[in-house]
């Protein structure tokens, strides 16, 4: 029998105190990178982007990589990517945690577009406001303190 699976998952995490290190003309590399990193993972981008200080990420996460250690990969390996092509020079590095997200198949070509319009959606909402919102539509308990 063969192994069957559909593992979607959406990505959350932002600059290192939400400082808008991220400017424009140089995200498109990071996301890039980025890629490269998921396709040596196995893992299928469908869409990632973002904004100054945060990047979510759509992505069907291969059964053999762990969650938390692709994030961890992803953080570590952008983090000197920047570093060593200066891309963002004020960029201080990534905050300790992230949101991670599963969805329905069906969720998939509303993610993709939530995630391809994250500058609209960031001129009405805060970062704050967007991860609480998204805390709430999954059920997870959640400290207000840690969300600064």
């Amino acid at each position: 029998m063969s192994t069957y699976r559909q593992i979607h998952y959406h990505i959350v995490f932002s600059t290192k105190n939400r400082v808008p290190y991220l400017d424009k003309p140089h995200r498109e590399l990071l996301y890039k990178y980025i890629w490269g990193i998921l396709k040596k993972n196995r893992c299928y981008l469908y869409r990632i982007n973002g904004t100054e200080n945060h990047i979510h990420i759509l992505i069907h996460l291969h059964p053999s990589v762990s969650l938390a250690n692709l994030i961890k990969d992803i953080k570590l390996a952008s983090s000197d990517f920047i570093k060593r092509k200066n891309l963002f020079p004020k960029f201080k590095g990534w905050q300790k945690g992230y949101g991670a997200f599963t969805h329905h198949v069906r969720d998939k070509p509303r993610l993709i577009e939530y995630i391809k319009n994250q500058e609209d959606h960031h001129k009405t909402m805060s970062w704050k406001q967007e991860f609480k919102s998204l805390l709430k539509e999954h059920e997870i308990d959640f400290n207000e303190k840690y969300l600064v």
